[in-house]
């Protein structure tokens, strides 16, 4: 069915420039105790200062967790609510990049649910409502700040885990370009190209068989008629903005564009899912230790070839607002963009070793809610071409593959 659709989102998101002093007014109608959540750096910036100002003169009472690690340790989440708890918060509020508008997810679930994050693992497993979050980015990449999921490290396991459920969307979402002004230019490409990623996986993933609770038993659907229109604005806007914002940090225009592409592909893949793409990268970054945007950007041109005999409309419909002649200008187009803004451009460059593709492909093909994603099924001897042809760097090794 074409035309079914769905998109879960906040309850409001505020886009603009300057829109981060409307702090204080939105955070002063969802209760009087905030807990702001950031990380060190953050906390001694004066755009975060000026903010907490803003809350105490709005009439609310602040504490600050400023403890917020990349990629959300478990152990730190779980400290920090632990320390958080006789606060007694009715309103938190993430200001940062993916990781603290992550942890601001978890804090806001474990002060509302108690118990461990292990708890929640996986999809639709948080019981109710949380504690409202406010979400302010001052990154453009993950979409964190519109999306049900929090992704956490957890020393336990090789490869990141995620909570993944409607009740961890923000209540509301500040975006303001302004605020990603100072981000180095290697982070706003990484995390740039993670947003393009997300919203080409989001754009191209499988279509579900629909049945009234599809919405209610999955959190990600896959592709649909809504999440499609989000996804292809942010290719639109992405295309447009994350070269130029690369290539000058202080091109405010391009800044908002990034960030609201970056919105956007959140709001698609929120309710769409990744795909294959995010599937290898898990391992592979777990081995290789680099970037999850790197990793992801890396691979989505080789997904995409993968991919090819059975995007054809989507790679058109791409096409159509990148101003390329045709689909199949697209896959070059995106990997010579993404090599252009220094992300590399095979497996072999992030650092894999070819002995590690066989336990690549067995961990990958073993997290089947986004292998289960991908337009074009990948069972593991496919799985295995596909790696080295990302690994040496020739898509010709995917061609003897017939299309499933």
């Amino acid at each position: 069915m074409v035309n079914f659709g769905a998109i879960r989102s906040p309850g409001e998101v505020i886009f603009g420039c300057g829109q981060r002093k409307a702090l204080g007014l939105v955070a002063k109608r969802l209760g009087r105790r905030a807990l702001v959540v950031t990380d060190q750096r953050l906390a001694a910036d004066a755009d975060f200062q000026a903010m907490v100002v803003d809350l105490k003169t709005s009439g609310l009472t602040v504490r600050i967790e400023r403890g917020t690690l990349p990629d959300v340790p478990v152990r730190a989440a779980v400290l920090a609510a632990d320390a958080a708890r006789e606060f007694a918060a009715d309103v938190v509020i993430g200001v940062g990049g993916g990781s603290c508008l992550d942890m601001a997810k978890c804090l806001a679930l474990l002060l509302s649910h108690g118990g461990q994050p292990q708890d929640y693992y996986g999809e639709l497993k948080v019981p109710g409502p949380i504690l409202p979050v406010i979400a302010v980015p001052t990154t453009a990449g993950t979409g964190s700040e519109v999306t049900p999921v929090a992704v956490l490290s957890d020393d336990q396991r090789t490869l990141k885990v995620g909570i993944s459920s409607p009740y961890l969307i923000p209540m509301v979402a500040i975006c303001d370009p302004e605020l990603t002004l100072t981000c180095p230019s290697t982070l706003t490409a990484i995390a740039g190209a993670d947003a393009l990623t997300h919203a080409i996986e989001a754009f191209t993933a499988a279509r579900r068989e629909v049945t009234p609770g599809l919405t209610q038993e999955r959190v990600f659907i896959g592709k649909n008629a809504l999440s499609d229109q989000f996804a292809l604005t942010a290719i639109s806007l992405l295309w447009q903005g994350l070269e130029a914002v690369c290539a000058d940090g202080g091109n405010l225009a391009a800044r908002s564009q990034v960030m609201q592409g970056a919105t956007f592909a959140g709001l698609a893949f929120g309710v769409a899912g990744t795909a294959a793409a995010h599937a290898i990268q898990y391992p592979v970054g777990a081995v290789t230790h680099t970037a999850h945007g790197a990793g992801v950007a890396c691979l989505m041109p080789w997904v995409m070839e993968w991919n090819r005999p059975v995007i054809g409309t989507e790679l058109d419909q791409m096409a159509a607002v990148m101003n390329l002649a045709d689909g199949g200008a697209v896959i070059p187009a995106v990997a010579a963009l993404f090599a252009r803004i220094g992300i590399p451009s095979t497996l072999t460059q992030l650092g894999l070793t070819e002995d590690q593709l066989d336990w690549v492909a067995d961990q990958a093909c073993g997290i089947e809610r986004l292998i289960q994603n991908n337009p074009r099924p990948l069972d593991r001897s496919n799985m295995r071409k596909l790696l080295e042809a990302s690994f040496f760097g020739v898509a010709d090794l995917m061609q003897d593959v017939e299309v499933a």
